[in-house]
């Protein structure tokens, strides 16, 4: 399928792709790779295993495209080899953006990711109304609606792929009865609208500031709130609940334009739909976690739980005593755990920013490895006026740095080399690795690329220890 991709670049633009580079695809099984052109234009070709799936893809993209909503273009399609191109929107997702934001301001979530998430679930309302009058929900994949059996799958994977592989006891019969009530109660809400199915931090591309959406190929006919619940309650996010409630008004709001919306019948099923795609999301956890021992899925079980603990709090929507016996435990075991970016022991990954005026970063672990990294050649935003007071760690110096050509391409060679070395470094054993940022004066471009890899290679490196020092801070302008 890969010799298939590269022809279908060949075809497309008449010309080789000069470098091939994986992206990342998180949980999915279809993989993803960015081509690039001689003269450096890119795209992202597409390969997936199930052709029902990629069928799914390829007609919702078309149908959305088709009224304007911010989906990729479709650029080329391999239906016999299950292969596509499609619109490069670069490697910013939301939850990218958040997680740089977040590491400025103390773990809070940033007041500067609010008017982002405002507009995307300003955005969801499109999908959920008008995506509903023109997608062939013949073709969706694996089932044309959010309806009882559907539902029914999503509880025995949190049951089967969380509940049992994690070893929480529980009472089967009583289980099952709470299930059957639960999609009782679902199902008495208005289930006549596109649900995305997948709508999270990490299926929303930011560009130029804009969200743009991808994966929604698990779409079918469901109900308005699963998808809002989807993006508020999204573990890893951590959204405070008084963000979340700003966040469910601008969502109403936008509803509000496009349909008749029923707020008081609306908000009777919400807590129901939150908890349906909690327990969803840790079968999904358990299955990657437990069973594919990819360990960086187990990272979002704490935050799920504290989830559950606030849903405790409130009441269950409806009375669940073995769901609520098990969300206790669960609430024990899990809520009181970090988020598991750093390792107590194994590779200890040190990266630091630096000013070249003051030399070199001194290798206090005794190893002497690692990668120095030489940010000069980036435009300085310390050269604009409104940034001399700012760093790497302020939002606008990132869109600044994030949106130079010279800075994608750079990003792209550090990763590569990074996740590499991680790769062979933890294989081996080995215990430190080093990965400095050097620019001119330690407070704009290396500071930034230090914090964009300790983000990246905390999500994709968990049972990595991340540690990021910023040499020069007390050297720097005013706030930081």
């Amino acid at each position: 399928m890969y010799a298939r991709l590269l022809r279908l670049f060949r075809e497309l633009h008449g010309v080789e792709p000069t470098e091939v580079r994986p992206v990342a695809a998180h949980g999915s099984a279809r993989s993803y790779h960015r081509l690039e052109a001689p003269d450096g234009r890119t795209v992202v070709g597409g390969v997936g295993p199930e052709p029902d799936e990629n069928r799914a893809f390829w007609a919702y993209t078309r149908a959305f495209r088709g009224i304007g909503l911010p989906v990729p273009a479709l650029l080329a399609v391999d239906e016999e080899a299950g292969v596509w191109l499609m619109e490069d929107l670069g490697d910013t997702t939301l939850f990218d953006a958040l997680d740089v934001e977040r590491g400025g301001s103390g773990g809070a979530f940033p007041e500067s990711m609010l008017e982002p998430y405002r507009r995307v679930v300003q955005a969801l309302p499109r999908f959920q109304v008008e995506g509903h009058r023109v997608v062939d929900y013949d073709l969706a994949y694996p089932r044309a609606a959010f309806d009882r059996q559907s539902i029914l799958w999503d509880l025995n994977y949190f049951k089967y792929h969380f509940l049992k592989l994690a070893h929480l006891p529980f009472r089967e019969a009583p289980l099952e009865r709470d299930f059957d009530r639960l999609i009782d109660f679902l199902l008495e809400a208005d289930t006549d609208h596109f649900l995305y199915r997948d709508f999270q931090s990490r299926n929303v591309m930011l560009r130029d500031g804009q969200p743009w959406f991808i994966d929604y190929q698990g779409g079918r006919r469901g109900a308005l709130q699963y998808d809002v619940a989807s993006i508020l309650y999204d573990a890893k996010a951590d959204i405070p609940e008084a963000v979340r409630s700003d966040l469910l008004e601008h969502y109403l709001e936008a509803l509000q334009r496009h349909t008749a919306v029923d707020r008081d019948r609306f908000l009777r099923y919400y807590p129901g739909y939150v908890l349906v795609r909690i327990l969803q999301a840790l079968g999904a956890y358990g299955y990657r976690g437990f069973f594919e021992q990819k360990s960086r899925f187990l990272q979002s079980v704490p935050y799920a739980a504290r989830n559950i603990a606030g849903i405790l709090d409130r009441g269950l929507p409806l009375e669940l005593p073995e769901v609520e016996a098990v969300f206790e435990r669960i609430v024990e075991r899990w809520s009181t755990e970090g988020s598991g970016d750093s390792a107590a022991g194994g590779l200890q990954l040190k990266i630091t920013s630096f000013s070249y005026k003051r030399g070199y970063p001194d290798d206090r672990s005794g190893h002497g490895g690692g990668f120095v990294f030489d940010c000069r050649a980036i435009p300085n935003p310390g050269r604009e006026a409104r940034y001399r007071d700012h760093t790497g760690l302020h939002g606008d110096v990132a869109d600044f740095i994030r949106e130079l050509p010279e800075a994608r391409s750079f990003w792209e060679h550090v990763r590569g080399l990074a996740d590499a070395q991680v790769d062979r470094y933890r294989d081996r054993g080995f215990t430190h690795l080093s990965i400095s940022f050097g620019c001119t004066g330690g407070q704009h471009r290396s500071v930034f690329f230090a914090e964009r890899l300790a983000a990246h290679l905390r999500e994709h490196h968990p049972d990595v220890g991340v540690t990021v020092e910023h040499r020069e801070r007390s050297y720097w302008p005013g706030p930081s």
